[in-house]
C-alpha cells in the first residue's frame, strides 16, 4: 500500500491558519505520515469515546438506517483515556473515528500525529459552526461537535444568602465555612477538572495580588480538606449535594460545590419540570469554554464511513440535539438549549471566560499537573 506524506507547518500566528494545522510555538516543523489502517475493515465504523457520551441509540440507529453503517463503540473513562488508548494504539489504532477529545488534550493529539485531517472544513455546515467554537482550533484534523463553560457550580441550599453567601472571590472557598465541603475532579484523570485548572491558573494570573499563583490556591483548598476525585462523575453525583446524585446509591453529599459546568443548573431542572437547588459561580476568568471534537483517526480503516459519522453529527437535526443527547450546546449557529423545563433560565452564562491559548495549555500542561499533584498531594 502506498503511503502518502502530509508535512504540516504548524505556526502560533493566529486561531486561524491553512492545511494541516496546529498551534505551536517557534514555528515547530510536526511531519505526520498518514497510516495504513490498523485493523481489519469488515464494513462497521469503530468510534473511540467517552463512556458518558450520551448519543441516543435512535440517534446510532438512524446514521446505520441512512449509510448502512453499522457503529461500534470503544469506552474509555474520559478524554485522557481515550488520548492514553490512541497513544499506545499509536501504530495499529482499533478505531476510526474518535469523539470526545477536547481543547485541553486536542494539541497533544495533533503533536503525536494521531488525527488525520477530514474533507469536512469544505462541508456547508462547517461554516456554519460558531466563532466560540473554532477559537480553540479551526483546521481539518478535528471539528467541534459541542461546547459548553466549565465552572464551579453550588448547593442554594447551603448557600443561603443568610447563614452563607456566594463566594466573590476564589479565595472565599479557602475559608472554614467551606472548609472540607468543596469537590473537585483530578486534572490528571478528568477532562472537565483539567479545564477548571487551566481556568485557575488564568485567573490568578489576572487577580490584583502578584505575590500568589492558582497553585498556592489549590494548596490552600487542600490544607482546607477539599476533596479530590478521580471524575467528575464521582466529585458530582457521589459527593456533591446539589445534584441529582442525592438520589443515587452510594450518594455521600459533603460537599456542596464542585465542578461542573455553567449550564448543570439547567440540565437538573429540564430532568426534574423546572427544579433545582444548584446554581452557577460565574466569577470572572474562573470560567473556561470547553470544546469537544471529533477526528478521523490516523490509522482508520473505514474512513467513508468516519466522513459520514462527521457529517451526520454536524447536521442540523443532530446537532441541535446536543443539549438533550449531550448535555452540551450546538456548534451550530442558530441553536441554543431548549427552553422546555427551565434548561435555558437555569442555565448560567459566563461572563468573562479564561482565555488561555491551545499552544500554551499544551507547552506547559506536563508542568501545571506536576505543580497540581505537588499542591495538593
Amino acid at each position: 500500500m502506498k503511503t502518502k506524506m502530509i508535512f504540516c507547518i504548524m505556526l502560533l500566528v493566529t486561531a486561524s491558519t491553512a492545511g494541516c494545522l496546529g498551534f505551536l510555538e517557534d514555528n515547530k516543523e510536526v511531519i505526520c505520515e498518514v497510516l495504513p489502517a490498523g485493523h481489519e475493515d469488515d464494513g462497521k465504523l469503530r468510534i473511540i469515546s467517552y463512556d458518558v457520551l450520551a448519543l441516543s441509540d435512535s440517534m446510532v440507529e438512524q446514521f446505520t438506517n441512512e449509510t448502512g453503517y453499522e457503529v461500534e463503540f470503544i469506552k474509555e473513562d474520559d478524554a485522557g483515556g481515550i488520548l492514553d488508548q490512541m497513544m499506545l494504539t499509536k501504530n495499529a489504532q482499533q478505531a476510526d473515528l474518535m469523539i470526545g477529545l477536547d481543547n485541553t488534550y486536542l494539541q497533544t493529539a495533533i503533536e503525536n500525529c494521531l488525527l488525520r485531517e477530514t474533507g469536512f472544513t469544505s462541508n456547508d455546515n462547517y461554516q456554519n459552526i460558531s466563532s466560540s467554537a473554532l477559537e480553540p482550533y479551526s483546521g481539518p484534523l478535528a471539528i467541534p461537535f459541542d461546547q459548553g463553560p466549565v465552572c464551579l457550580n453550588y448547593d442554594e441550599n447551603f448557600v443561603d444568602g443568610d447563614n452563607v453567601t456566594a463566594p466573590t472571590s476564589l479565595w472565599d472557598l479557602t475559608s472554614e465555612v467551606w472548609k472540607g465541603k468543596a469537590a473537585f475532579p483530578s486534572p490528571v484523570t478528568s477532562s472537565p477538572g483539567r479545564s477548571f485548572m487551566v481556568a485557575t491558573i488564568d485567573y490568578f494570573e489576572n487577580d490584583e495580588d502578584d505575590t500568589t499563583n492558582a497553585f498556592d490556591w489549590w494548596r490552600a483548598m487542600a490544607q482546607n480538606e477539599a476533596i479530590f476525585t478521580s471524575g467528575w462523575t464521582e466529585a458530582y453525583e457521589t459527593h456533591y449535594t446539589g445534584g441529582y446524585g442525592e438520589y443515587t446509591t452510594g450518594h455521600i453529599g459533603d460537599a456542596h460545590i464542585t465542578v461542573s459546568y455553567c449550564q448543570s443548573p439547567g440540565v437538573e431542572a429540564y430532568y426534574a419540570e423546572n427544579y433545582t437547588h444548584s446554581t452557577s459561580l460565574v466569577l470572572p476568568k474562573a470560567t473556561i469554554q470547553q470544546v469537544e471534537y471529533t477526528g478521523i483517526v490516523n490509522g482508520a480503516a473505514n474512513v467513508p464511513a468516519a466522513e459520514l459519522f462527521i457529517e451526520y453529527l454536524l447536521s442540523p437535526e443532530i446537532n441541535a440535539q446536543m443539549p438533550e443527547n449531550n448535555l452540551m450546546y450546538p456548534v451550530l449557529e442558530g441553536y441554543e438549549l431548549p427552553e422546555t423545563n427551565g434548561y435555558r433560565y437555569h442555565s448560567d452564562i459566563s461572563t468573562e471566560n479564561s482565555d488561555i491559548e491551545i499552544a500554551t495549555i499544551n507547552n506547559n500542561m506536563g508542568s501545571w499537573l506536576s505543580q497540581w499533584q505537588s499542591a495538593t498531594e
